[in-house]
């Protein structure tokens, strides 16, 4: 797998980006606890492999055990090694709507601390839609706050990350961006961030794709996970996912294989999330990323993966 550009940060990243959600123990979520010892071998083995882009955020896992175990895994290794990415989100104190100027300034020092790093290489405004657009621009608000800190240099780059397509566009006409986040928009199911992936390109705004697995259904299939986005699935996107998964069955490829390059063969996708909570899925989301598609499965899993644009929003 080669690197790409990440934007105009001019950061080179891997086509896939380790995703640290569940890394510091979400069981609520996911359905499973996360050791420590298991959450560290699992960025150890990171540091190890193909992939040099992690992605972790302040409100991941407890109090920030997402970050803590990276920075653990990093001291290990002597510090940051020259060639990876470490990006993390600002966000309020759990159970808060607190999205202040202040909070964000707080949440950037905790990070620092967590992650063991004198600053941070990119730092998105995370889930902003919890505030109106109103609030996240107004003069001491959490964008005012961001851009303060990127011209002290405490941050290097700004992105954004939430669900909205609209306010997304909103936030990047802003001009503060270098990173755009979409999640679960641009699968197999549902691409209704085209519009976005196009302004961000047209921005020179890198686009960044979490969830391409919409949340495990299209890793499992429906009758196992009858789930998207976080939601129960429409019963026209379970007749869809079900037509996927037999096509790829009847060509020996595994569904989220698909699922997984369906986004990371879009040049315009700078990096695509997937989430990682133990060694071996790290090895596993090697051997998705470089399965071999034939072009005839495409033929057929792309017309029905493009019926269902827009489904969401």
């Amino acid at each position: 797998m080669k690197n790409r550009t990440l934007g105009r940060t001019g950061l080179s990243v891997s086509p896939v980006c380790v995703g640290t959600s569940a890394l510091g123990s979400h069981p609520t979520q996911y359905g499973y606890e996360v050791d420590t010892e298991t959450g560290v071998a699992t960025i150890r083995r990171v540091l190890e492999g193909p992939f040099n882009f992690i992605d972790t955020s302040n409100e991941y896992g407890h109090g920030g055990d997402s970050e803590r175990r990276i920075g653990s895994a990093l001291r290990e290794a002597g510090g940051l090694p020259k060639d990876v990415v470490v990006a993390t989100k600002v966000d309020p104190i759990v159970g808060t709507t607190d999205f202040s100027g202040d909070r964000v300034r707080r949440s950037v020092e905790e990070s620092l601390e967590r992650l063991g790093l004198d600053r941070l290489q990119l730092v998105y405004f995370h889930d902003p839609e919890k505030i109106t657009f109103e609030e996240g621009t107004a003069p001491g608000g959490p964008l005012e706050a961001l851009i303060e800190l990127r011209d002290q240099g405490v941050i290097e780059h700004l992105g954004v990350a939430g669900g909205p397509i609209d306010l997304e566009l909103k936030y990047l006409a802003t001009d503060a961006f270098d990173v755009v986040i979409s999640h679960n928009r641009y699968t197999l199911v549902d691409q209704s961030a085209e519009r976005l992936i196009q302004d961000a390109q047209a921005r020179q705004v890198a686009f960044v794709n979490a969830a391409p697995f919409g949340g495990g259904m299209l890793v499992k299939g429906p009758d196992a996970v009858p789930n998207y986005c976080y939601r129960a699935a429409s019963e026209s996107i379970i007749a869809r996912v079900k037509k996927m998964e037999q096509l790829c069955r009847e060509y020996g490829v595994p569904l989220a294989a698909a699922a997984l390059q369906f986004s990371t063969r879009d040049p315009r996708v700078a990096s695509t999330i997937v989430g990682m909570s133990d060694p071996a899925r790290v090895d596993q989301t090697v051997e998705l990323a470089e399965w071999d598609i034939s072009a005839e499965l495409w033929d057929g899993l792309l017309p029905l993966a493009h019926a269902g644009s827009g489904e969401l929003d």
